[in-house]
């Protein structure tokens, strides 16, 4: 993570806020407009859902965009400038307002619209990696697979005939009814992991989860949790820049969004990937 440049609060600011920000704490949002306005010439949009949200971003010019929402809108407007091929050369800055605001607290971001607010006006840019999957999806934080989950009976298909639905009602009250099988906690995976085109863990092998975290440095660590039988097994820890991983239908956790499934994803480091405006100290 490296220190790029300072900003004078002669800058022009293009406010997008959220609308899930304004309606979960509309005095935030009220506190980040008036310390903004209060610094620097803002611009102020107020899109209505996901397309004007694009299009404010789109057309911001030479204003450097700062939004105000929660960890969904964050990253939302980094997939944005990221799919334009914009990050390189774009300083995103973030007022965090909403419930959840895990991971621009983990980013660096203050979680306080004030403290927030003035890092924008005050701060500093610094390039923090980012992990980009061959679909284009962007990962700020952490990367999780986590176990398959658990299964259960299918539920009964509705049928058009209304006497047969008669008949099986009065079919359950003669018969005594069956206990349900209880579900079975979320089971280990078959997964095939390999870091830099080195395998790490095999399909012979299951693993109870994995997970990937940018380092800072231009790699990823990765950790993989090998499932046991007695004697809890040792994770398997690597680092490396590129991270396939294969096998049976999985699904992962990218930040606060989950995805899938799918059979095999590569995540690649971007190393700089994204300028955010944290504070200087």
């Amino acid at each position: 993570m490296a220190e790029v440049a300072t900003f004078a609060t002669s800058d022009q600011l293009l406010v997008v806020i959220d609308p899930a920000a304004r309606h979960t704490d509309g005095e935030s949002v009220r506190i980040a407009k008036d310390v903004l306005s209060a610094g620097a010439a803002t611009k102020v949009c107020l899109p209505e859902g996901p397309e004007e949200f694009a299009r404010a971003l789109a057309r911001r010019g030479s204003r450097r965009p700062v939004v105000v929402g929660d960890d969904r809108a964050l990253l939302r407007a980094v997939s944005l400038l990221h799919r334009r091929r914009e990050l390189a050369g774009c300083a995103l800055s973030v007022v965090p307002v909403g419930a959840a605001l895990s991971l621009a607290g983990a980013l660096g971001i203050p979680t306080g619209a004030v403290a927030a607010a003035r890092a924008v006006l005050d701060g500093v840019e610094r390039r923090l990696d980012l992990l980009v999957d061959d679909s284009d999806g962007v990962v700020l934080g952490t990367l999780r697979i986590p176990p398959i989950p658990p299964t259960g009976r299918s539920p009964e298909p509705m049928d058009g005939r209304p006497w047969l639905r008669t008949y099986q009602s009065l079919v359950r009250t003669l018969v005594p009814p069956r206990p349900a099988p209880a579900l079975s906690g979320p089971g280990p995976a078959r997964l095939r992991v390999e870091v830099d085109g080195v395998t790490l863990i095999d399909l012979d092998q299951p693993v109870e989860g994995i997970s990937v975290i940018p380092h800072g440095s231009g790699t990823a660590s990765i950790e993989v949790r090998p499932s046991s039988v007695g004697a809890e097994a040792a994770p398997l820890l690597a680092r490396g820049r590129r991270v396939t991983v294969s096998g049976a239908d999985f699904r992962y956790r990218a930040d606060a969004m989950e995805a899938g499934p799918v059979r095999r994803r590569t995540w690649t480091v971007w190393e700089g990937g994204l300028g955010l405006t944290l504070p200087s100290s």
